[in-house]
């Protein structure tokens, strides 16, 4: 049996809609336990996961945390080797350091409490001064990510969601054409920018949708669930992969039976 990767951003993806869409989104997937791998790909560190993994009635096989910058494997969550290396060499230990000395010059920006991982991560309000702050740190050699219009994350150059899933699946022998992700903000971007099937949940930043208009080259995402499934061709990204839309049977409302059956789909038929 072949087993299908669900590789879900927590906060306004995995854990939205309300109570009952939620627990019938949980209820469908631990009825097919075996059949999915889990993965969660968040911008949270594992020490604010807590409460989430203390919560869900599922746990995940493996966990993304800190917007792509650690990883752990397993029911143990044990770092990868051939992850930690990349990472590694992409984060060496003064980097910390430089980069909140370039930060020091950009006094409007606040640095989160609880920061884990190969980053440093802090607030922003004003756009205009947290972009003159990206462009400075981008010139030193760090990625940057502004999202949800609060979020300003360093990141070591080449590191975010998107490639640390690709690195992923390789080092677990884990089937690229069988993995479905989802997100909801632009620090899930990367995660489109795989070719990996996607779902872009209703509630999405508007820059997300945005930007993966631009990447796929289609002016108009917003397609029905349903219509999406037996379109012949289904509406396919320039990369293979699916970036879908289902704010038309949605509103403004995650709807968790989006992420299910896009997931039940890519196990019964992988890449379309």
């Amino acid at each position: 049996m072949q087993q299908t990767i669900l590789a879900t951003d927590l906060d306004g993806t995995f854990l939205g809609g309300n109570a009952s869409e939620r627990a019938a989104l949980y209820d469908w997937i631990g009825q097919r336990r075996n059949e999915i791998v889990l993965i969660y790909v968040t911008g949270r560190s594992l020490t604010t996961m807590r409460d989430v993994l203390d919560e869900l009635p599922l746990q995940p096989d493996h966990i993304i945390s800190d917007v792509g910058t650690a990883v752990y494997a397993g029911a143990g969550r044990t770092p990868l080797p051939a992850l930690e290396r990349w990472l590694d060499e992409g984060w060496p230990q003064h980097t910390p350091a430089a980069v909140r000395g370039i930060l020091a010059r950009h006094p409007h920006l606040t640095e989160q409490p609880v920061v884990e991982g190969r980053r440093v991560s802090c607030f922003y309000s004003d756009e205009q001064l947290a972009g003159a702050a990206r462009t400075e740190l981008q010139a030193a050699g760090y990625d940057v990510l502004l999202s949800a219009e609060r979020y300003f994350d360093v990141l070591p150059r080449g590191v975010q969601k998107g490639p640390t899933l690709l690195r992923t699946l390789d080092a677990l022998n884990l089937s690229p054409e069988r993995t479905l992700v989802a997100g909801d903000t632009l620090n899930d971007l990367s995660l489109f920018q795989t070719g990996l099937q996607g779902v872009i949940v209703a509630n999405r930043e508007p820059l997300l949708a945005e930007a993966a208009t631009a990447l796929t080259g289609h002016t108009d995402l917003v397609i029905l669930l349903t219509e999406a499934l037996v379109a012949e061709p289904p509406l396919l990204a320039r990369d293979g992969g699916y970036i879908m839309d289902a704010s038309a049977i949605m509103q403004n409302d995650t709807k968790p039976e989006n992420v299910k059956a896009m997931t039940e789909f890519t196990r019964e038929y992988g890449v379309y």
